[in-house]
């Protein structure tokens, strides 16, 4: 009998382990299933524009410092030439003029534009490439790209435009950045005034009059989009709100000084 009871416990105990089982390797299943999901999770195509010298080349740099493993940065191709300092496939793919027609012709270019005399344009199949991975894009465009992006995929745009505090600092840094002759930089000058009338067709107005401060409001941006969309992570929503348009109507006097400076 004490046998029989034996046995009888260790029938239970057997059948306690099996009742389990499917359930933790179920549990394992769905852990493992978690990380998939997440990175099938549309990305967001972060567009920063801004005049020659404002300061948006820097706020870029930094932010793909900050979010190596996040954001990619859009390579435009264009038919100016290299500078000094940049790097080829880095900073742009520099091309011939019949070769960015050419693209322009079979449409490989999610957006393109005239500016200071050269052409410039966003490849597009890499950009998509990334957004399918969950991988956020920034871009480094005008106005002119930021229009022609907002035509192709509105819903996956959030839009940033820097500001100079003044036509005096705009001045300032092209002088300093010492990479184009004074009759590039006039002309940037120049081109300025027009790049400005298009502030308001953009989602965020950032006033680059301190580098942090300017860096943390575009982080914060950046953050509440991607809350925004459901994807978690924490967000300063009343700092990016500030960086709003609509809640900044102080900024069409700016605009206004700056362009009569210049």
């Amino acid at each position: 009998m004490k046998r029989a009871k034996k046995k009888s416990a260790k029938k239970v105990a057997k059948a306690k382990r099996k009742k389990a089982g499917p359930r933790k390797r179920a549990n394992k299943k769905a852990a493992k299933r978690k990380p998939r999901a997440d990175l099938r999770r549309r990305g967001l195509m972060f567009v920063l524009s801004s005049p020659s010298g404002a300061g948006k080349t820097t706020l870029t740099r930094m932010l793909l410092e900050d979010e190596k493993k996040n954001v990619e940065l859009s390579v435009s191709v264009t038919t100016r030439a290299k500078r000094a300092s940049e790097i080829e496939g880095r900073h742009y793919y520099f091309i011939d003029r019949p070769r960015y027609d050419e693209m322009v012709k079979k449409g490989d270019l999610l957006e393109w534009a005239e500016v200071h005399g050269n052409g410039y344009g966003t490849p597009k199949k890499p950009v998509e490439t990334s957004l399918r991975a969950g991988k956020d894009v920034l871009f480094d465009i005008d106005w002119q790209g930021t229009l022609q992006l907002y035509g192709a995929a509105r819903p996956d745009v959030v839009s940033v435009f820097v500001l100079p505090p003044s036509a005096h600092a705009l001045r300032e840094r092209l002088a300093r950045r010492a990479e184009d002759n004074q009759e590039v930089v006039d002309r940037r000058l120049r081109n300025a005034i027009e790049e400005l009338d298009h502030w308001r067709e953009y989602d965020y107005i950032l006033v680059n009059d301190d580098l942090d401060r300017a860096y943390r409001a575009l982080t914060a941006i950046l953050a509440a989009e991607r809350a925004r969309r459901g994807r978690g992570g924490k967000a300063d929503g009343k700092l990016a709100d500030q960086m709003r348009r609509d809640t900044q109507p102080e900024l069409a006097e700016l605009v206004k000084k700056i362009q009569a400076e210049l």
